[in-house]
């Protein structure tokens, strides 16, 4: 399996061309030995082009060809040139390779230089000074091996830092939220929640006394505006705390909620083992309970509710009836507050029907759980 190709830049040519522009000094003085050392150099440095990552053995296999290939052919046609080839591989065998690798390809380049000085009769100070070459792109290796290896350190301690400051942050955050979602509970809701029982206990007081109708609906509108702000203050609570209300809590707190607003009688009846839904399952249920409450409290005021929910394996099952005591007419034209029910239903994959029965109104929901 080979590496993925990639866009070649300025100094993948770079490395490149300091193994094959050297073997063009060669070309003039060229044999048919030589002819096949440059061969086998060229082909050994392709894929120094790319350095492709797999198969791994491709690129030490090649850079140790190279610096073989390119030593000997350096020490068969004596061009101070070809050994750039040579040395360049070397450096880039310590800066890229493991060290165990490195140290293969080093050594083949050291006996390439005692076999050059051996061969050509050089002098030993001619030796030393190769020696020390190589010693020295040997250290260069190192270094950039050693730059390269801090720079990546440097990366990931940045990385690392950066990680913590935001975990650090969204803790606060987490823990602000909690404050304010706790004060909301502990103040607001309980509040409203005292006002919404002090004002269905005032409005029951009005009619008894048999005060004027403007009065008692005052009472009244302020009786469901205190509802409806303990409803928003609970949603307010579990947003903040990034902790949804269970289905069963939230269309209980909506029954509560119409029991107070109207007086009338209202239940829920749960079948099944109540469970965690989904988000959008979730709020397609309370959405739709919701909406049929307030279609009651529009076109039935005081009629009985019974709200039942049932958990099965593979939907969760809602029925909202109203008992008005007669059949209701059907509606001409669906209201925008249906439509929407049911349009959230099929996104879902879901299914709504709602119309008149014997002795009031019906809304049945089922989705997928």
């Amino acid at each position: 399996m080979t590496a993925p190709a990639k866009n070649l830049d300025a100094p993948d040519w770079v490395r490149w061309g300091f193994v094959v522009v050297p073997l063009i000094s060669v070309l003039p003085v060229g044999n048919a030995v030589a002819w096949a050392l440059i061969a086998l150099t060229l082909v050994a440095a392709t894929p120094l082009l790319w350095m492709p990552t797999a198969p791994a053995w491709v690129i030490p296999l090649g850079m140790a060809v190279v610096v073989a290939s390119s030593g000997a052919l350096w020490t068969l046609t004596p061009n101070g040139w070809v050994s750039v080839a040579m040395f360049s591989t070397t450096f880039h065998s310590v800066r890229l390779l493991s060290r165990a690798r490195a140290a293969v390809i080093v050594t083949i380049a050291a006996a390439v230089t005692t076999v050059w000085v051996s061969v050509n009769a050089g002098r030993w100070a001619d030796a030393l000074l190769l020696y020390a070459i190589l010693v020295v792109i040997v250290l260069l290796g190192l270094n950039r091996r050693t730059r390269a290896a801090q720079l990546e350190q440097t990366e990931l301690a940045l990385a690392r830092a950066q990680t913590a400051t935001e975990e650090h942050a969204r803790a606060a955050a987490l823990a602000e939220r909690t404050r304010i979602a706790r004060e909301l509970h502990d103040v607001l809701a309980h509040s409203l929640a005292g006002l919404a029982l002090n004002l269905q206990g005032a409005r029951l007081m009005l009619v008894r006394d048999g005060s004027s109708p403007d009065a008692v609906a005052q009472i009244e509108r302020a009786q469901k505006l205190a509802s409806d702000g303990l409803s928003e203050a609970r949603d307010a609570v579990a947003a903040l705390r990034d902790d949804p209300v269970p289905v069963a809590r939230a269309v209980a707190d909506l029954v509560a909620a119409y029991r107070l607003d109207t007086g009338a009688a209202a239940e829920l009846e749960l079948h099944g083992e109540p469970r965690d839904l989904e988000t959008a399952t979730g709020m397609a249920v309370v959405r739709a309970v919701q909406e049929a409450l307030s279609n009651t409290r529009k076109h039935a005021p005081g009629a009985e509710v019974r709200v039942t929910i049932t958990y099965r394996p593979e939907d969760v099952d809602v029925i909202v009836l109203d008992a008005q005591g007669r059949r209701p007419p059907e509606p001409v034209t669906p209201g925008y507050g249906l439509r929407g029910m049911r349009e959230r239903a099929e996104l879902l994959d879901g299914h709504l029907d709602s119309g008149p029965v014997e002795d009031g109104w019906r809304v049945h929901l089922t989705v997928p759980a």
